[in-house]
């Protein structure tokens, strides 16, 4: 894979997040799939994750429909390995027992105890 600057992450950034703002399936999968061809895996759906959150602030209804029209399901399993992930690591910092105050089920959910549901909402 291509070594990446920031310059050019931020120009895929803004091409992906234009471009599922148009609502327009084509391009969206088409510039996902050459980044794919790039990029590793993490760093394609780190691109997705930062897109969506810039067309979240834009257009919210452009963003629900991304999710569930472009976004191949290979990319957000990565997006949910990467969440999931950050959200353990933010737990830990908290102070949780993982186990005891956090867990995933079968199918990769993570499961929160009523304490560390508090802890993360307040």
């Amino acid at each position: 894979m291509q070594e990446t600057t920031h310059l050019h992450l931020d120009s895929e950034i803004s091409r992906l997040t234009c471009a599922l703002a148009t609502r327009n399936a084509d391009i969206g999968k088409s510039i996902i799939v050459g980044l794919r061809c790039q990029l590793t895996l993490r760093d394609v759906a780190g691109i997705v994750i930062v897109s969506l959150e810039r067309l979240l602030w834009v257009d919210p209804l452009a963003f629900c429909w991304a999710v569930e029209q472009i976004i191949p399901g290979y990319v957000m399993r990565e997006i949910r390995r990467i969440t999931t992930i950050t959200l353990y690591k933010q737990l830990i910092h908290q102070g949780l027992e993982p186990g005891e105050d956090f867990s995933m089920d079968a199918k990769g959910s993570v499961l929160l105890s009523d304490r560390a549901k508090a802890d993360l909402y307040t």
